[in-house]
């Protein structure tokens, strides 16, 4: 397999200079991913629409239309619409259904002269923290195939990992485009809510926690492809601009908290290659201090995973009644407890969502940005829903997800980049959290702590 070896900026550049086609690249692209199908990281290809969308992006170069993405391949999760494609959700329900239009955040990244080659594999529903489902199976970690890479966006993730792509659009609930990228080595982006319109597409089921998710090799790409999907869209009333200018990165007070404030097991390996990343930055000139958010009595991920549970019974409620074999056995469980919950359990894990949400706000009255652990662990095995021990302590299956969840309940924008890896060379990564609507000054802080982490 010959991995892609430029940025999504450069593949543009090329392009428009004519130094290569929309079409050579989409095919080079489709190469790659036919030699890497035993990742299993990208579960549908339309070599036919693809090869025309490219031709259809050279024409318009010739006719002198300037496109900011020009001939870029980019992986799209399977839960965003895709106008023409089959798009499944990873689940059997969806089996055969065909996206009637693109969803408005894919429709800008094709006008600004994006290919889509293929859609990136997810757990049902994007659900679940690995990335396995009914239709398609597990995908694999590129760095070791008897790994998980996470969920539930793992196929984008270790699609630009294993550098089939230089760009990938996943969606985040609860840390699915942070979490995955970290466990293998790229930077995956959470806009604040509204940021990019989500629809059209299918119903989610996180109370509108979802958001559009880019993913790159590197924090400018996601910079140039969040300018390119961001902006307010009258058909989402959630939508909305984010017109601030960034900040002087200099003068950004920052806070690092180590576990997020939370009373939660982190590996020796993460916990010290934050603490050094830390020293890396502080020694560049960044002024870091350590502080943790205060949470609110209850404020756990038990408090609050009630809302899915019961989005999930709300959507797939009754398909479950009639036959709960259809559905991945992790996710029928889910829907089995959403079913159960009264209304008044669903209104207490609405009324824990709104006091984190209140906690963060107090938090970034104070400073700008925070940088917390994306992962408190490395990859674990591909049969297991997370890993069995977690900084020496036996814990749950969703320990390995503790720092992602509240800032999707904050609405908060976040971004993970890589920070380091363990002893047997896999990655981690540094989540940094900026208050909401300041996604910009996030983006150009992350540009810069990248390149010092990187030097």
């Amino acid at each position: 397999m010959t991995k892609q070896a430029n940025s999504a900026r450069e593949i543009a550049a090329d392009v428009t200079a004519g130094r290569a086609s929309a079409v050579e690249t989409a095919k080079a692209a489709l190469a790659r991913i036919e030699a890497a199908v035993a990742l299993n990281a990208v579960v549908t290809i339309d070599p036919v629409r693809t090869l025309a969308d490219a031709a259809a992006v050279d024409e318009r170069l010739r006719s002198g239309e300037p496109m900011p993405l020009a001939g870029v391949p980019v992986i799209v999760k399977d839960n965003i619409w895709v106008g023409g494609w089959r798009v499944t959700q990873g689940s059997r329900l969806f089996a055969d259904f065909v996206a009637p239009r693109d969803a408005i955040a894919i429709e800008r990244l094709r006008s600004a002269g994006a290919v889509v080659v293929g859609l990136g594999a997810t757990s049902e529903f994007a659900c679940k923290g690995v990335t396995t489902s009914p239709l398609h199976g597990p995908t694999r970690h590129p760095l070791d195939p008897g790994l998980s890479p996470g969920g539930s966006s793992g196929g984008p993730a270790v699609a630009v990992a294993a550098g089939l792509v230089p760009l990938a659009i996943g969606t985040d609930a609860g840390g699915s485009s942070r979490r995955p990228p970290a466990h293998v080595g790229v930077a995956g982006f959470k806009p604040s809510y509204g940021a990019i319109p989500y629809g059209p597409g299918f119903a989610e089921p996180f109370f509108g926690l979802s958001v559009i998710a880019p993913i790159a090799t590197d924090v400018a790409d996601i910079a140039l492809a969040f300018k390119t999907m961001a902006g307010a869209d009258r058909r989402d009333p959630d939508s909305a601009g984010i017109a601030q200018e960034p900040a002087d990165v200099a003068g950004l007070r920052i806070a690092f908290s180590p576990r997020l404030g939370l009373d939660v097991a982190v590996d020796e390996a993460v916990a010290n290659g934050l603490v050094s990343a830390v020293e890396r930055l502080t020694a560049a000139g960044l002024h870091i201090m350590q502080d943790d958010p205060v949470w609110p009595a209850g404020a756990t991920e038990d408090a609050i995973m009630p809302l899915q549970h019961a989005g999930l019974a709300a959507l797939y409620g009754e398909a479950f009644r009639k036959d709960p074999t259809v559905f991945d056995p992790d996710i029928a469980k889910q829907i089995e407890r959403g079913l159960s919950w009264s209304g008044a359990e669903v209104a207490g894990a609405l009324v824990a969502s709104a006091a984190i949400a209140k906690a963060f706000a107090a938090f970034f009255g104070e400073i700008d940005l925070l940088l917390t652990p994306t992962v408190p662990c490395v990859a674990w095995p591909l049969t297991q829903l997370g890993p069995d021990m977690i900084g020496g302590k036996a814990v749950s299956p969703r320990a390995h997800a503790v720092f992602t969840p509240f800032v999707n309940h904050a609405r908060l924008p976040a971004i993970s980049i890589p920070c380091g890896a363990d002893r047997c060379g896999l990655p981690f990564g540094l989540q940094i959290i900026a208050a909401r609507g300041q996604d910009r000054t996030l983006l150009e802080a992350a540009q810069e702590i990248e390149a010092i982490l990187r030097t």
